[in-house]
């Protein structure tokens, strides 16, 4: 009795969470400017890797509209936009000047995204190439619009 009624109150958690409107809302804002990338190569490694949480052309899979796990990758996607933003790249980012280290360390992209996104592992080779590029093209971390 006791399993079916703890079953029943998880059951009803679930359902009572997806009213809750936050992390469905997926937008994805007009890209306004990317930084002068030093290569298409760059860039085809910072989207693969990077541009579902630092940009504004991100992904959202089916699961990113079922609470509470909505609510999980909204926030990543918000934080990663706020932290830097390769399609907003008219403002100044301080995480810009750290970007190629978290690639060499392996801190980004982040192991609970890598698990659901088997795309973005890259070898170590991609991760050098991608930290490589990211210092040519990323600079001091000041925006440099087009």
């Amino acid at each position: 009795m006791f399993i079916r009624r703890a079953l029943l109150a998880i059951v009803a958690l679930f359902v009572i969470a997806q009213v809750i409107p936050y992390g469905r809302a997926h937008t994805n804002p007009p890209v306004v400017a990317e930084p002068t990338w030093d290569s298409p190569a760059t860039r085809a490694l910072a989207k693969r890797a990077c541009f579902d949480c630092h940009s504004n052309e991100t992904t959202w899979p089916w699961y990113s509209h079922v609470a509470p796990i909505s609510w999980f990758l909204q926030s990543h996607v918000d934080d990663g936009r706020q932290r830097l933003n390769f399609s907003e790249w008219n403002k100044p980012y301080r995480a810009a000047s750290k970007a190629s280290r978290e690639v060499k360390s392996g801190g980004m992209p982040l192991s609970s995204y890598l698990l659901l996104h088997a795309e973005a592992r890259l070898s170590d080779a991609e991760k050098a190439d991608l930290a490589r590029g990211l210092d040519a093209s990323l600079g001091s971390g000041s925006a440099t619009p087009r």
